[in-house]
């Protein structure tokens, strides 16, 4: 793992020997400084909690394509390139989770929500709640950025 880890109520038992699940996350960013925020879905751990869309690498996965792909599934857009910007690992109840942040300025198609989740264009500061915990320092290092 790199850099901190940031453990979300009480983390798991032993974070050392659990694997770590890499996701890709996407901020998509309008030109006037609107980010894209999500709710996660219903029956997922913080179901309803407001995120960056994306989700897990799948085996032999890049993680450009792992979120082309959970993209595309999940709200129905084509992206172009996605440089990865930062990671953090979260240390979760249920999950280690090592997430990959790319930047998204230019998709294809209108985000449609596809899995039961709510979206909403938000400046920063954002004003949904609850935003998930390993969410709240991207929302800092963006503000901070001034992208």
């Amino acid at each position: 793992m790199v850099g901190d880890v940031l453990v979300v109520d009480g983390g798991g038992a032993n974070p050392q020997a659990r694997a770590v699940v890499d996701v890709a996350v996407g901020i998509l960013c309008r030109a006037e400084g609107h980010y894209l925020l999500t709710t996660r879905p219903p029956g997922k751990a913080y179901a309803g909690y407001w995120e960056f869309p994306g989700g897990k690498l799948e085996a032999g996965e890049t993680v450009e394509q792992a979120l082309r792909r959970e993209l595309e599934e999940e709200i129905g857009i084509t992206i172009a390139a996605a440089p990865l910007w930062r990671t953090s690992v979260v240390d979760y109840p249920h999950a280690l989770v090592r997430l990959h942040f790319c930047l998204v300025t230019a998709w294809v198609g209108e985000p449609t929500m596809r899995e039961g989740q709510l979206a909403s264009w938000q400046r920063l500061p954002v004003e949904v709640t609850p935003v998930l915990p390993g969410t709240v320092p991207v929302l800092a290092w963006l503000a901070d950025a001034a992208l």
